[in-house]
């Protein structure tokens, strides 16, 4: 019985661009980044740029916006670069504390770009983004992101408070955040395993065993975390209500009639688009539920599925796969669609984009970062499961969005989320689709159910944060919260969105204090949702006219930092402001139930 993943798996490198954090290099980069803010504060003096009163825009605004975006973009680049080398030290080893505090040096140097960005802002709206296009050249070629930043004026302090708000920050919300990582990631616990032993081990290596092929260890490993998670509560509930409190000031200053329209307006997406979604899946749910009492039966279960199984492999499924096999599933799949996707797996091995495997300080979860040209960070936590294919498949598909981005500039490609999960939530469909191609009786039926957990964790438990986010905010707003009403409200929350597909004694009531996303960007969780449904619109369009989607795609996928949600959907000719739309890709995930549950017929 494997518990602990292979020791050879790889490990990204940074050394090409610093050889090491004590590099003469990265000092200089360092030192680069505070003299460059510092620049850029004196042009911004020099020029003016703040609130003025509306006016027309004459050329020497011109020449000053030129000045000021090129400014921006170079330091942004180089600022960029310097950040993911910090991130891959602090987030594969929490007990770096040289890393961490040059980690924090750099953050309080990249919060002075906040309130240059928030007098840019207003710069822009007095004199307007189409009259600056005129006479700027900068301003035509970023007309799209500068737009939405006019628009951000709107929803501003005054600067004092945008300025004073920025240097807070770090000793604030970005300090909570860090707080959460720091303690979840050092957090160990012993597994009572059924052979009798009982290792003492990392948490993000004891939640990849939720997808064990064995019941008795999954059981075992959920109730080592319901364990081992009060150990870090009191943490965890502090840096909640110090992030959410500081959300709800901050938004109720900047006029946002509440958290989540922030949200959708960082993230480029209307009300009325959120809305039809939210329509689409709440009359989906009943469907997932009778997908999982379905999945019930196959483990055994006469009724709801416990939490434990939620991501249990088939008993009859492949207990594990290799690495390298895993490569190759992604690898296959990549192929199958071509052009400059099909080398990427193997160029992210050659060139150490990837840190693969759990260990003590290693962050959970996995994330795909920008790095330098076109090249990307990925971390995983590999567990041997299908699942970790199908993640790394995903993180692999965000690297494959930063190559087709590399040619814009920085303001150019900052991404909202949800539009940033359109290439990831592609190529994890690409996998599934390949294999669905060539696979039959129950290696299908396991291909299907690797497919329907990750619908049914992007579909069914994001709608249970999303409505525990919601109810944190509104609470917040008032007082601050324990971590036993966090509990509860986590439960309340399953409850509501699991339904009786979920067996009701075995809900997961600290998964508030798992997920890093409620410490971070707010309602970071429904653009998940909103990645998968646009994805199967976007795979079903690839299917029906291959050469078409090809040769518009990589350009779409460059513009979606310049573009609105309903305006990059428009270049496919969705409109996703119709309910319509997020049903149709609902259907997509209705029919692998369907075919699901044939063959489990057959196999049960």
């Amino acid at each position: 019985m494997t518990l602990e993943p292979p020791t050879d798996l790889p490990r990204w490198s940074v050394a090409d661009v610093h050889e090491s954090l004590a590099a003469q290099s990265f000092h200089d980069a360092m030192a680069g980044a505070v003299s460059g803010i510092s620049l850029l504060e004196e042009l911004f003096d020099e020029c003016g740029i703040r609130a003025l009163p509306t006016r027309p825009a004459t050329s020497a605004d011109g020449a000053v916006a030129d000045r000021a975006l090129t400014a921006i973009n170079i330091w942004e680049e180089a600022a960029s670069t310097t950040s993911a080398v910090l991130e891959a030290f602090v987030s594969v080893d929490s007990y770096d504390e040289r890393a961490a505090g040059l980690y924090g040096e750099f953050s309080m140097t990249t919060a002075r770009m906040r309130p240059l960005k928030a007098r840019l802002a207003e710069w822009i709206s007095s004199l307007g983004v189409d009259e600056l296009a005129t006479v700027s050249v900068q301003v035509d070629r970023h007309r799209g992101p500068l737009q939405k930043l006019a628009a951000r004026a709107a929803h501003q302090m005054s600067e004092i408070e945008e300025g004073l708000y920025a240097e807070l920050l770090n000793s604030g919300s970005s300090a909570w955040e860090n707080v959460h990582g720091t303690a979840t990631s050092q957090l160990t616990t012993a597994v009572q395993m059924p052979d009798g032993s009982r290792p003492d081990l990392p948490m993000a290596t004891v939640r990849g065993m939720a997808s064990h092929p064995d019941p008795a260890v999954r059981k075992a490993a959920y109730e080592a975390e319901l364990t081992a998670w009060p150990r870090v509560t009191a943490v965890c509930e502090a840096a909640m209500n110090g992030v959410k409190g500081e959300a709800n000031v901050v938004n109720r200053r900047r006029g946002w009639p509440s958290p989540l329209d922030a949200s959708l307006f960082a993230n480029s997406v209307s009300r009325t688009t959120f809305e039809a979604m939210q329509t689409a899946i709440d009359d989906s749910l009943p469907d997932f539920r009778r997908w999982m009492r379905a999945k019930a039966r196959l483990h055994g279960h006469d009724g709801a599925l416990p939490w434990y199984d939620l991501s249990a492999p088939l008993p009859f499924a492949a207990s594990q796969i290799s690495w390298t096999e895993g490569l190759d599933i992604v690898r296959r799949a990549f192929a199958s669609y071509g052009g400059g996707l099909a080398g990427l797996v193997d160029r992210a091995v050659d060139e150490r984009w990837i840190d693969a495997g759990p260990r003590p300080g290693k962050r959970d979860g996995a994330f795909c970062s920008h790095f330098i040209d076109d090249r990307s960070l990925i971390m995983l936590n590999w567990s041997g499961s299908v699942d970790s294919a199908q993640t790394t498949a995903h993180e692999l598909g965000h690297a494959y969005h930063n190559t087709q981005l590399a040619h814009r500039t920085p303001l150019q490609r900052a991404l909202p989320m949800a539009l940033a999960e359109t290439a990831s939530i592609f190529c994890e469909t690409l996998v599934v689709h390949e294999g669905l191609q060539r696979l039959q009786g129950r290696d299908r039926l396991a291909l299907l159910d690797v497919d329907l957990q990750g619908a049914t964790a992007v579909v069914v438990d994001i709608r249970s944060r999303f409505l525990f986010e919601t109810e944190v905010f509104n609470r917040r707003g008032r007082r601050t919260l324990g971590a036993t009403e966090l509990n509860e409200l986590m439960v309340a929350a399953q409850t509501e969105a699991y339904g009786d597909g979920l067996l009701a004694s075995t809900p997961h009531p600290y998964m508030w204090a798992v997920k890093p996303h409620y410490y971070g960007a707010h309602f970071y969780n429904w653009p998940y949702t909103y990645g998968l449904l646009f994805g199967l619109g976007l795979f079903a369009q690839y299917q029906r006219d291959p050469e078409r989607f090809r040769a518009h795609y990589d350009d779409a996928l460059s513009r979606v930092g310049m573009n609105t949600a309903e305006e990059v959907a428009a270049i496919f000719g969705f409109d996703v402001t119709d309910v319509g739309f997020w049903t149709s890709s609902l259907d997509i995930i209705r029919g692998r139930m369907s075919a699901y549950d044939e063959l489990a017929e057959a196999h049960a």
